[in-house]
């Protein structure tokens, strides 16, 4: 968005007060509607509304004429990265919409509970969520999907509520992290500039230590059997999930393995059942229709920070980032890039536990990340991963987030019980410092 013979832009706190009010907003609401008991307070105001009059106060605050504003934040809603990240979100939430019309998710449900031996229901139950949130790429869509099923069982073989939601949440959530048709993933790609299944590799040097050491953590802990009734397993219905997974590892483009998985979906559908073609096609929508809020809230985001940018905005939050790095690195190389990654991690962090959306907060963090990235050489791939990696962390612990209220409803228990034992989030939290700190730099 801007060339090489452009003046270096002079830093501007002022420039920040739209993004600052943003929060304010967002976050005022939320503890409001807390306060009068309201479920899903920090989701009662629409974030693309809430953005809104940030947007207008970027505007009067630019130097720029009206119309220069106004094709400035244009220009940022144009820009390449949000256009090619909201056409993902579209057809990602076409393929959720689709393959959990056509049974989809019941089946992959069933397969997994196959194969759980009736000692280990929670390590058991973290597997599941975590393979349908990496095919479906959402941990709402897999908390919903997985938890009513997961509370029977812990009722029925007296498992802890609070352990079973942690089980749950942390599945969905290292799922959701590491899938390539996840928002979040999306959104760190697209921001940094690197392909998904770099970004997908880089996630398992930090993800699968984590999820390794998780899985220990709750078979240990497992005390409660079930005998759980053998049911029907339609393996054609996982098909759909099962090809995206291995499309997008092989390295396929994201948006032809989305299409594919859609049509196949709807194949599947057709084929097994009285699915109708018409049907498809309201799913498909129904599928967009979902994605709405973060495709306009994306949009908006782009064009605030086109503005904030041509302001000075961004350029004063990494002057105060680049003192920091100075001040704790004196040293160029990898302990330049450590100091880089640790801000981008506490700037996306803080971020998230103001807004309590982990695509947000990398849609708003990713410009000054990749400036970071850039200035201190620490690849595009580490970035993203970074990104998500500590959006997903502080998503996973907040007992304000969607993903917490979600389960708390589903498991009888309070927002503060569930967070509680998603142990993944914790645990990623401690291998991802000790990753960032100590592997050496290859790249």
């Amino acid at each position: 968005m801007s060339n090489a013979t452009a003046a270096p832009v002079k830093g501007s706190f002022v420039a920040l007060l739209p993004l600052l009010i943003f929060l304010v907003l967002f976050i005022g609401a939320g503890v409001y509607f807390q306060s009068e008991g309201v479920d899903y307070a920090f989701y009662q105001l629409p974030a693309p509304i809430a953005i809104i009059p940030p947007i207008i106060l970027a505007i009067i605050l630019s130097k720029q004429q009206l119309n220069a504003a106004l094709e400035t934040f244009m220009r940022g809603i144009g820009h390449s990265n949000i256009i090619a990240m909201c056409l993902i979100y579209l057809l990602a939430g076409a393929f959720a919409s689709v393959a959990k019309a056509t049974g989809g998710v019941d089946a992959t449900v069933a397969l997994g509970l196959q194969f759980i031996p009736a000692q280990f229901l929670l390590p058991g139950f973290f597997i599941i969520a975590a393979f349908i949130a990496t095919a479906m790429g959402t941990s709402m869509g897999t908390i919903a999907a997985v938890a009513p099923i997961a509370f029977g069982v812990s009722e029925e073989a007296n498992i802890s509520h609070v352990l079973m939601a942690g089980a749950v949440m942390s599945g969905a959530l290292f799922g959701d992290n590491l899938s390539i048709i996840s928002d979040t993933t999306i959104a760190a790609t697209r921001t940094q500039g690197c392909g998904m299944k770099e970004k997908f590799r880089e996630n398992l040097v930090f993800s699968i230590p984590a999820a390794i050491i998780t899985l220990l953590l709750f078979a240990f802990v497992s005390d409660g059997q079930a005998q759980i009734a053998p049911q029907q397993v339609d393996f054609i219905k996982v098909l759909p999930y099962l090809s995206i997974l291995i499309l997008a590892v092989a390295g396929l483009n994201v948006f032809v393995v989305l299409t594919l998985g859609i049509l196949l979906a709807g194949i599947v559908g057709i084929a097994t059942s009285d699915y109708q073609f018409l049907q498809f096609t309201k799913d498909i929508y129904a599928g967009f229709t979902n994605m709405q809020e973060i495709f306009v809230l994306s949009m908006f985001v782009g064009g605030l920070a086109a503005l904030m940018q041509q302001q000075g905005g961004l350029a004063f939050v990494s002057g105060i980032i680049e003192k920091l790095i100075s001040r704790f690195s004196r040293k160029q190389g990898d302990a330049s890039c450590r100091a880089a990654e640790l801000g981008m991690a506490g700037i996306v962090a803080v971020t998230n536990a103001c807004v309590a959306n982990n695509t947000v907060s990398i849609v708003v963090s990713g410009e000054i990340a990749k400036q970071l990235a850039q200035k201190h050489e620490v690849s595009a791939k580490r970035a993203a991963s970074v990104l998500d990696i500590f959006a997903c962390i502080i998503q996973g612990l907040i007992p304000y987030g969607a993903q917490a209220l979600l389960a708390a409803a589903n498991f009888k228990i309070s927002p503060l019980q569930a967070v509680s034992c998603v142990w993944y989030c914790i645990i990623l939290a401690v291998v991802s410092l000790a990753v960032i700190v100590f592997r050496p730099r290859s790249d």
